[in-house]
């Protein structure tokens, strides 16, 4: 029996241009304004325990599609059926009033979740601590940070013990430590069994958390499958309709030492150097030639001495956007020794590098133990230009053998 169950689920949203075109639709009964469908008829069935990717393109009808099983919306036609307390996370500051304390918050939440007085003074003070802000409980959340409105939001959304989670990319706005500590609820909510729908733009995060991902695209369901299938082949057609562009949210890291003494935040680890190098030259831009050349790059980090050592990973992405390969310790089996300090440096050598001929990137990657959560991310730290002898095609050269049979 699905816990979640939708049938011929329709919306579609009325836009008016001026905002007296509303009252002379209804006086002149004559049509004064532009819809966009979000949902399509839409039927989807999702079983207890299971782990939901949402993805697709903004406008796509992911944030609908959540708002509606959550509750929070009512669709135009359709069957929507939702079987255990759903707690969702869709939006910053979503169901808080900004007049009310932090304290009345949790309360005006947890009541509208169902929780009685007693049960919300029960679980109070856990919220409080998992989200780190006791001294501004008693302050308007509308004097709140966005990542101060985050930690209570989740704080609230995972401490009621919800039997469906739903999360919608809220959590990219939290600092690094309790974006940890989140990751670490959500795997736990995992473990135990509860539904949760993760909605996320991170292809990475989607395939190695999910069992099952659903891809929205103009508010029909595109595909409906394994992980692995369903993030490979939007990938895909991102990279056909445009050219993905590097993601600018992150500061390159550059070719320079690192000050030792440099502390680190509790719960976090931070890439600190990065260099690449090939054939012995080190630099941001670099000639390798297809085949012949070595190339090496080296990431020094540091991280909070108290967390499980972190993992480094490396992606090599070319012109179009294409993420050609990549590399990790924690797949490769590296286990990465600290200092007392919780330093380390590691290096990776790609001998005769098989690229073929073209412009390509480095991106690194700093995560957790299991190389999910991603602590830090270093974008194009270096440029390699590829060049070839010869004419053959493609991005890579593989080893063969040939023989006349």
């Amino acid at each position: 029996m699905p816990v979640i169950r939708l049938e011929n689920i329709c919306k579609t949203y009325s836009y008016y241009e001026h905002g007296v075109d509303r009252l002379l639709e209804i006086l002149t009964k004559r049509r004064h304004h532009e819809e966009f469908i979000a949902l399509h008829p839409l039927n989807l069935h999702i079983e207890n325990g299971q782990v939901i990717g949402i993805i697709g393109n903004n406008g796509a009808g992911k944030s609908t599609l959540l708002k509606i099983i959550a509750g929070t919306l009512k669709p135009d036609n359709g069957l929507c059926e939702v079987t255990g307390r759903v707690s969702a996370l869709l939006e910053l500051g979503g169901g808080f009033h900004p007049d009310m304390t932090g304290r009345e918050n949790v309360y005006l939440n947890g009541t509208m979740m169902g929780l009685t007085i007693p049960e919300i003074d029960q679980i109070y003070q856990t919220i409080v601590e998992f989200a780190g802000i006791q001294e501004f409980m008693d302050h308007p959340v509308k004097t709140y940070s966005s990542g101060m409105f985050v930690r209570l939001a989740f704080a609230v959304a995972t401490c009621v013990e919800p039997d469906i989670l739903i999360v919608d990319e809220a959590l990219s706005v939290g600092d690094g430590a309790f974006a940890r500590k989140s990751f670490n609820r959500i795997m736990q909510f995992k473990q135990a069994g509860k539904t949760i729908l993760f909605c996320s733009h991170s292809m990475y995060q989607i395939e190695a958390i999910c069992d099952r991902v659903i891809w929205l695209e103009h508010g029909q369901i595109k595909m409906d499958g394994v992980p692995s299938s369903v993030v490979s082949a939007y990938t895909e057609s991102l990279s056909q309709n445009t050219n993905a562009q590097l993601q600018a949210n992150t500061t390159p890291v550059e070719n320079t030492p690192v000050v030792a003494s440099s502390q680190i935040v509790e719960g976090t680890a931070k890439i600190k150097e990065v260099s690449v190098t090939v054939d012995g030259m080190t630099d941001k831009k670099l000639d390798v030639f297809s085949l012949r050349s070595e190339l090496c790059i080296t990431v020094k980090f540091s991280s909070d001495i108290s967390l499980p050592s972190p993992t480094v990973g490396i992606l090599i992405i070319n012109a179009d956007g294409r993420f050609i390969t990549s590399a990790g310790t924690q797949h490769d089996g590296l286990p990465i020794q600290r200092d007392s300090n919780g330093i380390a440096t590691v290096r990776v050598t790609f001998p005769k590098l098989a690229l073929l001929k073209g412009e390509y990137w480095v991106d690194i990657f700093l995560l957790c133990e299991n190389a999910i959560h991603v602590y830090d991310h270093a974008s194009t730290v270096a440029t390699l230009n590829v060049r070839q002898k010869g004419l053959e095609q493609g991005v890579v050269s593989l080893p063969r053998q040939w023989a006349q049979i």
